[in-house]
């Protein structure tokens, strides 16, 4: 359509030349100045630089504006939600942010991607997206690619270097931002500084989000927020996230402009690094980057939105047999440094095998409280029960100060070869790694050298003061959680956390466990040493159900299980990590949350109140299909006790539920009514 224009406004302008007089000569000129100025406004409104999700709610307009700087707007069911919002990168020599013409536009491709996850919310999956790509060249005639994918869930876009390259390029700068509307309420998490916090072991994701909170009066933080960010706009929700980094790219944060209510993308700092390693991006050509994603619609959309995955990289693990989701017995949490040692790690592998969970997770200082040859030897015992072990070890070279250990083992791809030989011989199944240096280029390209050489001798990775794992879990299946996220053992460390932990837990299906499994280390009915524990029993039962991991590595240890009643432990003995389905049933971020789970058959139903204030909920459950008859777990008649009913729910019959302040529930749903 556009060169038929340009066609018919060659003719007019050959037919008008042909006119002798002066004043026609004027008005030809004006003519055509109308004309280019019509065809300009043409261009950049044309459907050409539009692109719609498949059910065509979403819509992303793509244009060049002032200086031919690349920028984008999202509209959601005909209402723009972000505007003005920036897109380009800075390599060093080569600028994409500006001064930039569009080459060529491809046509509308329909992006189709069937998949299977060995563990998380759901295990099929099926994306459906709209993709167009934008040809930009630079003033130096330098290529660059737009690439967006709207599906009904969200936007997705990268950037690509199209061409080969012997020298190593580097990105300077990422221009990419986020402008939201005036009005918009964001709940962020706040980046530590690089070098901060206990032994120098920040950034971890290990802090508490701020709630709710107008854009204009967020406070400044130099290091930035991290991923995921949820925000708010009248009836639409928008959680903005990173999926896909290769090593050829750093972890990526949001950095605030107050001045116009924008997020822009920040790099790491300085110190983020592997020792000696890159920083910030550098690559030869071609050269994709991570793509930036923003899920958009209801908080159903949200919860329940896998982008994360969808765009990640297929497996490139080629035999997953080992791999092999569960639960794990962990004593650490409460009973902390002194009682790694050999009797009892022994009896928290039976503690496992009672309960009929797959692992036991020994943790620090093993190797000299208990020694490789001692391990190797309760490795077999806890064979013998069906249960496996996994081991920690502190990842860091020089980015931290801590003393913890095994230390350093697992620097290079030689140490690598070299321990994990010496794991599988011992029948070893899996290793918890701790304390990551921060997202730096050559930090991020290290944790894919320990998943990849891990998958070959068979170990299963946990990483913990780590960064988020943007969608690696799928790339690399054997990555089956991560922590990120200020978990249960911040509640053994102060009150503070503990007070905060019922609004927080509530935070969390909204922004960290949406796309990425979440180490949270769920589950404790014993009263924490030193602290006053502010949920309830029910409310930590529920975890098990909300949080999702590859491997659910639980904090209460024996004592506090044989205190609970039967039903209780028979849920734990049952709930799965890998479900076949996740619905989001109702909730508001930092409030409450009701989530349902399925498994087979079993559907399991959870909800958890972060307020102190008792709610009553109408529990409305069609997916039940026809009535089904439940076991409903909820609070007694204190938050230290339980109380166990048989109901019946139809599917089109809502089910009153009253639940007490920082409160919980679990329903399991087996059988069908007659």
């Amino acid at each position: 359509m556009e060169s038929v224009k340009i066609d018919r406004y060659n003719m007019k302008f050959k037919k008008f030349t042909l006119i002798p007089s002066l004043r026609a000569m004027e008005s030809v000129i004006i003519i055509i100045w109308v004309i280019l100025i019509l065809h300009s406004c043409s261009i950049n409104k044309s459907p050409d630089y539009n692109v719609k999700s498949p059910d065509g709610k979403i819509t992303v307009n793509f244009n060049l504006s002032d200086q031919n700087k690349p920028v984008y707007e999202i509209q959601y069911q005909d209402k723009v939600v972000m505007q003005d919002c920036r897109l380009g990168l800075i390599r060093e020599n080569e600028d994409f942010s500006e001064n930039l013409r569009v080459a060529s536009v491809s046509a509308v491709q329909l992006v189709e991607d069937d998949y299977e996850m060995l563990h998380g919310k759901k295990q099929l999956f099926s994306y459906e997206g709209k993709r167009k790509i934008f040809h930009l060249i630079n003033e130096n005639g330098e290529k660059l690619e737009i690439i967006f994918q709207v599906s009904n869930d969200g936007v997705a876009f990268r950037y690509f270097f199209p061409g080969e390259s012997y020298d190593v390029k580097k990105i300077k700068q990422e221009i990419t931002s986020f402008k939201f509307l005036p009005g918009t309420r964001a709940w962020v998490q706040p980046m530590a500084e690089a070098k901060s916090g206990w032994c120098q072991v920040n950034p971890s994701y290990e802090e508490h989000y701020i709630q709710n909170i107008e854009l204009d009066k967020l406070p400044e933080n130099k290091p930035g927020w991290v991923f995921p960010a949820l925000f708010n706009y009248e009836n639409f929700w928008m959680l903005i996230s990173e999926t896909a980094p290769d090593r050829n790219y750093c972890g990526s944060r949001l950095h605030f402009q107050p001045t116009d209510t924008s997020f822009t993308i920040g790099f790491p700092q300085a110190q983020e690094i592997f020792s000696g390693g890159a920083l910030n991006p550098e690559s030869r050509l071609p050269w994709y980057t991570p793509w930036r994603i923003i899920a958009i619609g209801d908080l159903k959309t949200i919860v329940e939105s896998t982008l994360g995955t969808d765009l990640a990289k297929p497996s490139v693990i080629e035999n997953t047999d080992f791999i092999k989701p569960g639960r794990a017995s962990w004593s650490w949490v409460l009973l902390k440094d002194d009682l790694i040692v050999y009797d009892v790690q022994k009896k928290f592998v039976d503690y496992a095998a009672d309960m009929g969970w797959e692992y036991c997770l020994i943790d620090v200082n093993w190797d000299t409280k208990i020694g490789y040859d001692k391990i190797s030897e309760l490795a077999q015992y806890a064979r013998l029960k069906n249960v496996s072990l996994i081991l920690w070890y502190n990842s860091s070279g020089g980015w931290n100060t801590t003393t913890y250990h095994p230390k350093s083992k697992l620097l290079t791809h030689e140490d690598h070869i070299k321990e994990f030989s010496r794991l599988k011989a011992m029948g070893i199944m899996g290793i918890k790694v701790d304390f990551f240096g921060g997202d730096g280029q050559s930090m991020m390209a290290y944790y894919q050298d320990i998943f990849e050489d891990a998958a070959k001798f068979g170990l299963l990775v946990n990483c913990h003061g780590s960064t988020i794992p943007r969608g690696w879990q799928r790339t690399y299946p054997n990555l089956v959680s991560m922590e990120a996220v200020k978990g249960f053992e911040f509640i053994t460390f102060g009150q503070d956390n503990a007070d905060l932990q019922p609004t927080h837990c509530c935070m969390l299906p909204f922004t960290r466990n949406v796309f990425d499994p979440m180490d949270f280390t769920p589950v404790c009915f014993s009263e924490v040493p030193n602290m006053q524990r502010k949920t309830s029993n029910a409310f930590e039962l529920a975890l098990s159900i909300i949080f999702h991991s590859g491997i659910q590595h639980y904090a209460e240890i024996p004592e506090g299980m044989a205190a609970v009643p039967k039903y209780v432990k028979g849920i734990l003995r049952e709930v799965p990590v890998s479900w076949d389905e996740t619905r989001f049933i109702d909730g508001f971020p930092g409030r409450f949350v009701l989530m349902a789970r399925k498994s087979k058959d079993v559907w399991y139903v959870a909800g958890i109140n972060g307020e102190k204030t008792e709610k009553s909920i109408n529990l409305k459950l069609p997916f039940l299909g026809n009535s089904r008859i439940g076991i409903l777990i909820t609070d007694g008649k204190d938050s230290r006790s339980f109380s166990k009913h048989e109901i019946t729910i139809t599917s089109e019959e809502p089910f009153e539920i009253r639940l007490k302040g920082n409160g919980g529930f679990v329903i399991k749903f087996e059988t069908q009514s007659k």
